[in-house]
This record gives structure tokens, sequence and C-alpha cells, in this order.
């Protein structure tokens, strides 16, 4: 610990400052100032590299004390950059105030963890002129990026990762940085990208750590989102709004886009009045001089404050010269707030550190396994120094390389008691943080009793958390989150209200699935849960075993429904039936033999057999790569099905009665989904199993017996799939105008060569009888506008064709006064549309400009768009042949539940839910598959009820069991939302997610941790739409 000692006379100088502003720059071998006597207050800080300090304070000392405290401990000249932060008993993240005493802010030091981050992002790296400054920025943003908090592309998350791991584990080796990425997470998404990591990585070849450093923050610098901390706010309209503060302004962001800034030269007051954030512009002469406020409201008056602050605070660091003296305290009353910057501002530092030219001190990088430390000046091993470390108590082992603290803490196959290091003399244990973890949950100690494993998050004000620091052996954590090779809980998906409380780490802490209606005792609840398996592989095997039961139903539908249906008409042609045939029925007959594999090896897992007494079946992988293998076989038949596709279609297309007989098998009830769909699913289950293996892989180390067949698995099923991609991704878009073809009336020749589906969805048009609700239609060459017809099929009506090529986009909310309104400017004529809300104008106005531009490609313009065959598609928008009464409407939004023909599309749910999907959202549907046993709930009943469900394009289908034939009921989830039940709903269940749109409202309850996320994933996928986060994706798709 630190001992008071008087400061040497010519430490507070060092800038030129009076004394009593403190020791933020001292200099090696000075000590800190002396402390105000009284009693002496244990304070523990986070730092960068997620180790932990403990630091002496006295209870009446002010936050700049334990903040020299921290400086003094890292030799770090350049401190003024960084601030301690904590959780306040608001739940509030704030900075600790350096003028005010450190006990007045944080009244429950033992349960409470500061963290040591950057406070002050300059907006040129080349400023910070110290090597550990840089490193400890370099930290920051790796932080950033594993947290989701620094949103970039692809190709900048890559080439940043990559400098990333040249500074952690050097140059390129392929086996070495493969299992580097395995075990540490520095992305939320890192496994998309991960190939493409590894070509970045082999570029930095002979770059030291600090030149990789250097090129980190030189990527970064240039981010939108750099060093960006948003502020929920909403402007005066009620749109959702961020607010955040740079050095140069403040700024406005929707979502992650930067809408609007304000530069500090334009601000002339910034202040707040209760929930309302104001800013006073200098006045302009070329606009209205009352709109030079702008208010913002945010949730709360603390909220307003705590921005404020942090604005007050980087307008002084970065504009002003000199640290603001402080204001006279008045006589009798006050008015305003006292508060003020308190430190060195960024040109005192740079002056500072220019004109005195302070000595290089060594330090110590805590994750890197490269013996160099500095680039600038070379040392020898024999002469490099580590950091001081009598101003604090390190936490043990945290210093080491990953792999070595993993080394030191492994636990064979997870069945021993770790080895206890010897505690420090300060009681404090062990503690590490997985790499990409989450830096704003410090995790306690782990305390292992038997095989179960409890963990706690340290949150101030949580019961039990001061006692949970003590005592208790030490458990490794590794880069993706399993303690000892099991898998360790997340709280995350729980939601914030809940991350204080003990979370169990066994996936199975909840009860199994039962019979409807059946009520169990907490006896039989905890015999259960003993009987199966927790290892996350095994919940990943039954997922296999889950999918692959409906994935063989589906199979039966092509191979024996469908045959059966037209085997004996002799209108099918024999060809086309021959053909279907003879490359679906071996697929058929491969999986049934896959599918009774995995079902053998479930049950020897699961211990239901004696089988497991002979032999170690605890894994999967070989059973995957086996039949795998053996798929690969079967690949002239995958190849092939894009020919049934096509040479079906043709089939009906030239014969109404093998059109007639298709259109009938889809009303039967096991058709639950358009047939074309059927086709398709070997193509789609390809990259099921990619999934499924790369989650296999991701979750076991590279030493266990299983990991070696799902790599080989792996790579097997990744040919595959690159090699049918081209055929998948052309028979998807195939596949789709069909469908809408069958959706729509008064148009002919919708599928034809180069012509490409980008979104469908619903919009109100403006015409001369105010906002109609239409459906519309966005292809590569056009933009279509329908109507729902009152026909007894259901299908959309055509009123007018828009051709993209020379079409202009404009917003055009202010010129009509129509909310969410955009103007769309054709060659022929002009349309005025307006979406439901903020985010649906902006994936129409996204979609269309890039659908635009593909038009502007195309060598002409194309006179031949959408053949129409009505006579009446020329009425104008006030034409009788166009309007639809309220009753017709009304009527056509019941028929959502009805049994009619196409009346539960994708389509028609769109338009009774006044949403839109595209292209991307299909092709995301596609990988994201689920089925398995969920018990379900209805909002006012008492029973759960256990039902086979499966999930697939946008529904849920509900069966009683998974031998069943068809569905008994279904569930479109456009337009609803996925959260976890609160308090107030008295779901006292583990695992429960809710779904509600409007008034209804079901609960589902999973069986593990890792199906309630897997469920919670999927759902979210088909409530959520992708498209504004997946800009390459949907370039690289149309």
């Amino acid at each position: 610990m630190v001992e008071p000692a008087d400061r040497s006379s010519t430490a507070g100088q060092r800038l030129g400052a009076p004394e009593s502003f403190g020791v933020s720059t001292l200099e090696p071998g000075l000590r800190p100032p002396a402390q105000p006597p009284g009693r002496q207050v244990s304070m523990r800080v986070q730092m960068l590299d997620d180790t932990q300090e403990v630091f002496q304070i006295s209870q009446r000392s002010p936050g700049k004390v334990l903040f020299d405290l921290v400086c003094a401990h890292l030799n770090l000249v350049e401190g003024d950059y960084f601030g301690l932060e904590y959780q306040d008993q608001r739940k509030m993240t704030v900075w600790l105030d350096l003028l005010k005493p450190t006990l007045k802010q944080i009244r429950r030091p033992k349960n409470t963890i500061l963290r040591f981050v950057v406070k002050f992002f300059p907006p040129d790296h080349t400023q910070l002129l110290e090597e550990l400054t840089r490193y400890l920025f370099a930290l920051q943003i790796k932080r950033d990026l594993a947290c989701g908090r620094l949103i970039c592309n692809d190709t900048s998350a890559a080439l940043m990762v990559s400098h990333i791991i040249q500074s952690e584990i050097g140059d390129f080796d392929e086996t070495q940085s493969w299992q580097h990425l395995l075990h540490n997470k520095y992305l939320p998404d890192q496994d998309a990208i991960r190939d493409e990591i590894i070509d970045c990585h082999r570029e930095h070849v002979g770059q030291t750590p600090a030149e990789s450093d250097y090129q980190l923050l030189e990527i970064a610098r240039r981010l939108e989102m750099y060093g960006v901390r948003l502020h929920p706010a909403k402007d005066r309209e009620g749109t959702k709004l961020s607010l955040a503060v740079a050095n140069s302004g403040v700024l406005v962001f929707q979502g992650n886009t930067k809408i609007n800034s304000f530069n500090w030269s334009k601000i002339r007051k910034l202040s707040f009045k209760r929930k309302r954030f104001l800013i006073k512009l200098r006045a302009d002469p070329t606009q209205n001089a009352h709109h030079d406020t702008l208010e913002f409201a945010m949730a709360s008056r603390d909220c307003c404050k705590v921005f404020w602050k942090i604005c007050v605070e980087y307008h002084a660091f970065f504009r002003l010269f000199e640290e603001p003296k402080p204001k006279p305290k008045p006589i009798l009353f006050t008015r305003g707030s006292s508060f003020r910057f308190s430190g060195r501002t960024q040109k005192q530092i740079i002056d500072y550190v220019k004109d005195s030219e302070p000595k290089k001190v060594p330090f110590e990088r805590k994750h890197s396994k490269i013996l160099s430390n500095s680039s600038i000046s070379p040392q020898s091993a024999s002469t490099r120094s580590h950091v001081p470390k009598e101003s604090a108590t390190s936490i043990p082992l945290a210093d080491q390389p990953d792999s070595d603290r993993l080394s030191h803490l492994a636990v064979p196959n997870g069945s021993e008691e770790p080895q206890a290091v010897t505690p420090p003399t300060n009681g404090l244990h062990g503690l590490t943080a997985a790499p990409g973890s989450d830096p704003t949950q410090p995790r306690q100690n782990h305390h292992v009793a038997g095989s179960v494993l409890d963990q706690q998050l340290l949150n101030p004000g949580s019961p039990g958390s001061e006692k949970s620091s003590l005592g208790g052996p030490h458990v490794a954590v590794n880069g993706n989150g399993s303690v000892n090779g099991q898998r360790m809980g997340r709280t995350g998906v729980l939601g914030a209200e809940q991350s204080a409380e003990i979370q169990p780490l066994s996936p199975l802490t909840s009860p199994l699935l039962t019979e409807a209606g059946y009520v169990r005792n907490d006896e039989e609840d905890e015999a259960r849960r003993k009987k199966f398996p927790t290892d996350k592989a095994y919940f990943i095997a039954k997922e296999l075993l889950t999918t692959e039961r409906t994935y063989l139903n589906d199979l039966q539908v092509i191979t024996e429904s469908f045959h059966s249906a037209v085997g004996k008409d002799e209108a099918f042609p024999d060809s086309v039936k021959s053909l279907i045939s003879a490359n679906y029925d071996p697929v058929y007959k491969f999986h049934q033999g896959f599918l009774k594999e995995t079902e053998q090896r479930l049950a020897q897992w699961e211990g239901r057999s004696n089988a497991h007494i002979k032999g170690d079946y605890q894994r999967i992988g070989d059973v995957l790569l086996k039949n795998i293998q053996g798929l690969r076989q079967l690949t002239i038949h995958l190849q092939k099905h894009s020919e049934c596709l096509v040479e079906l279609e043709r089939a009906c297309r030239s014969s109404r009665k093998v059109e007639t007989l298709c259109r009938d098998f889809e009303q039967q009830r096991v058709c639950y989904l358009p047939l074309n769909i059927f086709l398709l699913r070997p193509l789609h289950r390809l990259l099921h199993y990619k999934l499924i293996l790369e989650r296999l892989c991701k979750h076991y180390p590279p030493t266990h017996d299983d990991f070696r067949d799902c790599r080989a698995a792996l790579a097997d099923i990744s040919e595959m799939v690159l090699q049918l991609q081209g055929i998948m991704m052309k028979m998807e878009n195939f596949q789709k105008l069909i469908e809408l073809k069958k959706d729509l009336t008064g148009v002919e020749d919708l599928i034809s060569p180069g012509r490409e589906f980008i979104r469908l969805g619903c919009l109100s048009k403006l015409s001369g009888k105010g906002l109609q609700q239409r459906m519309f239609f966005l292809f590569s060459d056009c933009l279509v506008y329908t109507s729902r017809g009152m026909t007894p099929s259901n299908q959309f009506k055509v009123h007018g064709q828009l051709p993209l090529y020379g079409m202009t986009i404009r917003e055009s909310e202010e010129e009509w006064g129509v909310p969410h309104s955009f103007t769309l400017f054709g060659q022929r004529q002009s349309v005025v549309v307006a979406a439901s809300c903020t985010s649906e104008m902006e994936r129409w106005v996204e979609d269309i400009r890039m659908a635009i531009d593909l038009a502007e490609q195309s060598s002409s313009l194309n006179n031949d768009l959408l053949s129409t065959s009505l006579s009446d598609n020329k009425l104008s928008e006030d034409g009788g042949g166009e309007q639809e009464s309220e009753d017709e409407l009304g009527g056509s939004r019941s028929s959502l539940e009805r049994q009619g023909h196409r009346g539960n599309t994708t389509v028609h749910v769109c338009w009774h839910r006044n949403t839109s999907v595209s292209m991307v959202d299909f092709s995301i549907a596609v990988e994201n598959q689920l089925s398995g046993n969920l018990l379900r709930k209805f909002k006012n009943s008492n029973g759960w009820q256990k039902l086979w469900v499966v999930f697939t394009n946008f529904s849920l289908f509900f069966y009683k069991s998974h031998q069943d034939d068809y569905p008994l009921a279904s569930l479109p989830l456009l337009g609803y939302s996925v959260t976890v039940p609160s308090e107030s709903e008295n779901i006292h269940k583990d695992y429960v997610f809710k779904l509600h749109f409007k008034s209804h409202v079901y609960y589902f309850r999973s069986e593990s941790e890792y199906t309630f996320e897997r469920w919670m994933e999927v759902i979210r996928s088909a409530t959520c739409s992708t498209s504004r986060s997946l800009p390459s994706t949907r370039k690289d798709l149309y």
C-alpha cells in the first residue's frame, strides 16, 4: 500500500501549476502527496488490462487523491486523459469528481469497483506522446470493440483485431493465431470474419507491439463511433435519439448514425432544466432567431446532469489553455451549479511533455507474450524493469498471458478440485477476466463446492457481494466464458435489472419440459436436473437432433406426401416426377440413418443405455464427421435440386392442371409451408450443420477429444457450402419470385432473367383522397405498388409500377406535413409515400437507393417492365377501381385467422401488421431455424402446456409431439416483440421468454440456459429487422 509521505518541492510544479492542483504526473521515485488525517479506507480499481488494484485513502480525501495514486502506480505522465468511473446507487455510470470527497460520492466502497478508463479521446493519436499512454488507449479500443460500443464495418474490425493479436502474440503463425482467436473474443461477431482477421495478421510480420498500438489507434480515430458514449434522448417530436460529446462539440445520433453536430464555436451555452437538456447556439444571420435553442428530453434530471458535466469537462479539456479558476463563494445565495473541470487541459499536457522530456519508464504489457516492451527505445531483457508495485496490491496471475493463466489453473476433465493459490495478505484472491468480456461487469472470484460453480457479479448494493470477495480457490476463466472447461452462465440476456443476482453456472437449472398440466415439486426438479448432462456441448448436440427430426419430416413431405398426391395423376409429367424422386429419395434415406445414429449417441450421452460404460460417448464430432463425409457423396443430387425447382415451375406454367395439383397440395395440412421451400430444404440444411459445428468448435478447447473431429467436419461442410452457395442464392431469389407471383394479380412475366427481389412491405400512399394503405414490392429494376383484393384467393392487385432507372428519392416530411414520408421522382410519375415509423422509412429509403444504383449500372432503361393484363391498371388514384371502404379493410384484416387460400403468407402478415421484410431478412431466416420442446403459457392461464415447436419462415409452428405429421397451429412473429417477463408478471420460473404484440401475450419456457439463448436469438432475427445492420451483406446478396 502507498504510505503517506511529504511530497518533493518540485513535483507539484511540473506543469507550472500551484501545488494544490495535485500530482497526476509524478516522476518515478516520487511519492503521492500527504493525505488528510483520518481512518484509512480500501478502494478497488479495475485497470484497463482487467487487473484489480487496492489503494488506501483517507476517508476525508477528495477524489483527486485516489486518481493520483492510480497514476503514480502506473507511472503515467499523461494521466489527465483518463478518469475513474463507477456505478452509483441509481445504477448510473458516473465519473468520480476529483474535487469532492471520495466517500461522499461512493457510499459503499467495499461493494464498489471503480474502473480506470479513457475519459478524453483526442482527435489525433499523435498527440499522445508517451508509449504507455498509447498502450492504455489501445486497451480501451480493444474493450470498446469487444463490448460492441465501437461499431465499424467488417474490414476495419478485422484490421484492428489483427493489430491487437500482433501486439499480443507477435508474428503470424497459423496454428497459434487460430487457437488464440478461438480462446479470445475481440468482437461480438468475431467468427464471421475470422478468416479475414487471419489474412490481415499475415501482413504484420516484424511489427512491434508499440507499432501495433500506433496502427490500431490510427484506424480507430477515423471511425465515426470513436470515443463516443451515447446518452439516450428524444427531440421535441418524440423521436428517439442519442447525444454524445467529442473534442469538436456535441453530437446527435440516430441509432449508430451521426445525424448532426454542434461545434463548440457555435454553442453559446449548455444547460439543463429538469429532464430537458438545452443547447443555445450563437445567432446565425441566415436563420430564424427563434431556432437558436435546441431542446432534448432525457430520461431524468440525473441523466441530464451527468451529460452536462461531461460536456463541461470536454469543452474545458480541449478548448481552454489552462484549468478554469474556481468561482468565488457567494455570500448569501447561490445560482447555478458550482461544478467545474479539475485537472490539466490538453494544451498543458502537450506543452509539458514536449518541454520536459521525461525519462521513458519501461512498463509491462499484461496480455502480451512478446518480450520487447518498447519500439521507441529498445532495451535488453536484463535491463527491463517492472512497474513499481509498492503503491498497490496486484491481483495474482493477472499479469500472465491467457495461456499461462489457463495452464496454471486448468482442471483435468473438470472433475477435480482446482488448486488454490496462496492468497495475498489483504485477503483478496485471484481474479482473471475473460478477454473480450464485458468490461463494465468485473467478475468476482468463483467459489467451488464439489461440482457446483456459482458466479456473482459484483455490483453496488448487491446482497452478499462483500462476502463473496473473500476466500475461495481460483478458477480460470477463458475467452469463451467457460470455467474449467464448463460453460458459464451469462446474465446479459436476462436484462440489466437482474445482473446483480447470483446466477448458477449450470446450464440446466430449470425443470425439464413435462406433459401439459403436470406440476412437479422442487425435489423432482432437482432429481431431473441431476439425471441429464449439463455440458453446453450436450445441448448443441441436442439441437442437432431436434432440428434433424424436423428436417427429416420436411423431406418426407416431398418424398412421400407430394409423391402420393401427384403420382397417380397422368397430367403430372413423368420426367418431373422422376427427376424429383431420383434426387430427393437418396437424400431422405441417408438422413434417416443420420438421425438414427444421432438419437443413439444422445441416448448414450444421457446414460439411458448401458453403452456409456464401454466407452466415452459424450461427444458428437465423430458422428458428424462420418455423416458429412457421406453427405459429400450426395453433392451431385444436391446440385440437381435447383433443376427440380425450375422444372416444376415450368410444368406449372405449361399446364393449368399441374398448377392446380400443386396448389391443392399446398392446401393440405402436411404442407405447412410453400411447396418450393421444401424443395430447397437440403441446401438450407448444409448451413445449419455449419453453424452447429462452428458453435462446437468455439465451445471446445483445442485439447478436447472431440475438437479434431469437429474441426475436420467443419472444413468439409464449409467446402460444400462454398461449392453450392451460388446455386443456393439464385434459387432463393427464384423461389421468392415464384411465391410473389402467386400473391399478385394483374402482372405477368414477373419471373424474368436478371430480376431480383429486394423488399416487400406496407406503406401509405398519398393520393387525392389522402393516405391509403398500399403493399409495395421492390425489385432490382422497378417498384410495384398494390392494394389487397377482395377475391377468394386474397391476392394483391397491382395499381402501378415505377421504373428505377433515372429515379430520385427525397425525404418530404416538412413539405407534406406527413410523418416519415418521402417522395419518389420517376421519369413518368412521382409518388409520395409514408412509412409507419422512422426505422421503416430508413429501411425503405436505403433499399430503394441501392436498387436505383443497381438500375443505373445497367446498360439502358428497360422498357419491358412487368407486363400487365389488367385493363383498369391505369386507373388514377382518385378512380373508383382503387378505393377500399373501411368495412372492406376491416374485414380483410380478420382473414389472417381464416383458412382461406394464401391468407397466412409473409405478404399478408406484413399487410396486417404494417411492416416490411427484405431479402436479407429472408436469407437470415434460412439460417435461423430451430425446433424443440417448449412449455407454453397464455397471459391469463395457470398451467404450462408442453409442445413441440418449430421456428421457420418468421413463424412458430406448434405440434403435440415431434412425431406429428402436421402442426396444430402457427404464430407469425413479424411485428412481435420478444422480452423477458418482468417481476410484476409473477412468472417465477427460469429461462422464460415473452412474446407480445398489442394485447396478445405468450410465455414460453425452455429447458436450459443454452436453449433459452438460442430461442431468443432466432426469434429476435424474425422480430427485429437486420437490414440496417448488414449493409455489406445486402450488397453481396444483390
